[in-house]
């Protein structure tokens, strides 16, 4: 006899179905998986007939063919033990029940409980798309694939309790999802500006930066703030869009870094990697690629500290995503393609020891030393910083003063508020901030006045600006604009502007 079940994968970040088909006959007990199984998925007959049998039930003395279609991609992972089960009780107790509107995932453990697994939003929205009706998933996913509406999700413990839902002794309830309660947006943990003393002109930056979803690279000696300011850029972000929180949470439920029972993530990403990272962890990678922090950063902050001492190669991984707002993985197993709209904050010392250009520390580095260490960024990956801010020491009069600074809730009211000057903007475009604005954009609504251009003119020859440096420059100037609630980018808006881009030629200039 032949049966069809359903299931579900995850390709990149996307999921699609797959046919379990099982085709049994009475004859010799054996049992095959095809269709490109990986070790994962050929181990599954011992977990399914060691779980059917303790679960009491009896599992089919019949030679069976198990093909998971398309049968051209690889699969892997333990998502189809669920539905490889239910395919092979097909032969036996469930062979007069149709699931043809059913999909099943989960990982199927030797006593019968229904383990989780990663990729379920994803899976759910392929199994929306597809046509299904009904989705069966482990208890834990639940929350998160209740989150897609238009198929009635079931929340599975064990296989009994599945197994009596489909013939109808106990019918389970589907799970609900309440997204208002569930989308709380909560700021509640994150360090708040207040706490940072002086820095006035960084903060500025940083408001700046946030705004517009501009890149930032901090440059000063140890112990002035640049990690402590960086901490507290979430707390003035605006707050995800659900559209933007159902792709983030994507992302991290296919890298499996959603925590057990968390439906969706509702905060922007701050991912902070050490400097000991390789490429494949900032890029992603591996056999069955995955994402890495470039795409976990997705929607939120990438926050690389101690940038000279990251893998050149690391760091030069950067370069495309931060073009493009996507990271493409080429491997033996096929084509992937990952989200990657991030911010990038930088923090670095402006040499080896700290102290170069330090107005009363010496500097114990030679010429060499920091040419050798200011190196290691390169100047592409430079010219994709628009903002380059020097985060100076402080004065002791500066560090003990009692005015209370400005709260970050302050700062991100201002923030949105620049934010839905620009949603307006480009309602229908795809753009959501200026840092993502395409040169064809630029051109349209980035007009400089008559005094900002004669600025822009004299800036663009005296610093030998490239033309990506010349765009960056215009869409900081978009966003200064937008804060002051300006039509034009103005001549104070653009020398602002220019004068965050100078730090690459101050530092970098004699290599």
């Amino acid at each position: 006899m032949t049966s069809t079940v359903y299931s579900a994968a995850v390709r990149g970040i996307d999921g699609y179905i797959v046919d379990v088909e099982c085709y049994g006959v009475n004859t010799v007990p054996k049992f095959d998986i095809v269709g490109l199984p990986d070790n994962a998925v050929k181990e599954s007959y011992n977990r399914i007939k060691a779980a059917i049998k303790t679960q009491g039930f009896e599992f089919p003395l019949m030679a069976i063919t198990i093909n998971l279609a398309p049968a051209d991609l690889l699969k892997h992972g333990t998502a189809y033990d669920l539905a490889i089960l239910i395919a092979v009780l097909k032969c036996t107790i469930l062979a007069d029940y149709n699931f043809t509107d059913k999909c099943f995932l989960g990982e199927v453990s030797l006593n019968g409980n229904i383990r989780s697994v990663t990729g379920i939003l994803s899976m759910c929205l392929a199994a929306k798309e597809a046509g299904f009706r009904e989705i069966y998933v482990p208890m834990q996913n639940a929350p998160e694939a209740a989150v897609v509406d238009g198929i009635s999700v079931f929340g599975i413990s064990d296989i009994a309790a599945l197994i009596h839902h489909l013939i109808g002794i106990h019918v389970l309830l589907p799970e609900h999802s309440d997204k208002e309660s569930m989308f709380q947006l909560s700021y509640d943990g994150i360090p708040d500006f207040c706490d940072v003393k002086g820095q006035e002109n960084a903060k500025r930056a940083l408001e700046i930066a946030a705004a517009g979803m501009h890149n930032v690279l901090l440059i000063g000696p140890p112990g002035t703030g640049k990690s402590m300011l960086a901490k507290r850029l979430p707390g003035i972000l605006p707050p995800l869009s659900f559209e933007e929180a159902i792709e983030t949470t994507k992302i991290h439920s296919v890298a499996g870094c959603l925590k057990g029972g968390k439906a969706l993530i509702t905060r922007r990403p701050f991912r902070s990697p050490h400097h000991t990272m390789s490429t494949a962890g900032l890029a992603g990678g591996g056999t069955i690629p995955m994402p890495g922090e470039i795409s976990l950063s997705h929607t939120g902050v990438l926050f690389l500290d101690e940038l000279p001492e990251f893998n050149k190669d690391a760091t030069e991984s950067l370069r495309q995503p931060l073009e493009d707002g996507n990271i493409i993985l080429t491997r033996a197993s096929g084509r992937f393609e990952y989200p990657a709209s991030f911010m990038l904050v930088c923090a670095m010392n402006p040499c080896k020891c700290g102290y170069y250009g330090h107005p009363t520390k010496q500097c114990t580095c030679g010429q060499a030393v920091i040419s050798k260490y200011l190196s290691k960024i390169s100047g592409p990956l430079l010219d994709r910083m628009d903002i380059q801010i020097e985060v100076s020491s402080l004065t002791y009069d500066k560090l003990s003063d009692k005015t209370p600074s400005e709260a970050s809730e302050k700062v991100r009211a201002r923030v949105e508020k620049a934010r839905e000057i620009m949603f307006r903007r480009y309602r229908g475009t795809g753009i959501v901030s200026n840092g993502s604005l395409t040169p064809a954009m630029i051109r349209e609504y980035c007009v400089l006045d008559d005094g900002a251009d004669e600025i822009m003119r004299a800036a663009f020859d005296k610093l030998g600006l490239s033309a990506r440096g010349y765009d960056r420059i215009l869409r900081v100037g978009r966003t200064i604009s937008d804060m002051a609630d300006s039509e034009k980018i103005k001549k104070e808006h653009i020398a602002q502007a220019i004068q965050f881009r100078s730090l690459d030629r101050k530092y970098w200039k004699n290599f």
